[in-house]
């Protein structure tokens, strides 16, 4: 392969520098109108559905009641359990 004798007017830029990409106010400026893109996008989507956010639920008002249905009974008493109860080991009797 022969090499070219002609000198190129173009400077090279290194192989780094090319692939981090370009730095600069029109960077800063496409990614400032992105967010205020994005910005302007959620608030025209909240005020689209504001109204029915704000709209009262039809069964708000019978919460109490339905709590009520909830409701569990107290827990029984407790009872301690001796070394007499039957269900108790002895105290050589304890399996590990």
């Amino acid at each position: 392969m022969a090499f070219s004798t002609r000198s190129t007017p173009r400077s090279t830029v290194g192989v780094t520098r090319a692939r981090q990409g370009r730095l600069g106010r029109q960077i800063l400026w496409v990614l400032l109108i992105s967010l205020l893109l994005v910005v302007l996008g959620f608030f025209a989507a909240w005020t689209w559905r504001a109204p029915d956010l704000a709209r009262l639920e039809p069964n708000n008002g019978k919460q109490p009641a339905d709590v009520q249905s909830f409701a569990a009974p107290p827990p029984a008493a407790v009872t301690r359990q001796t070394e007499a109860s039957p269900a108790a080991p002895a105290h050589g009797d304890a399996r590990r």
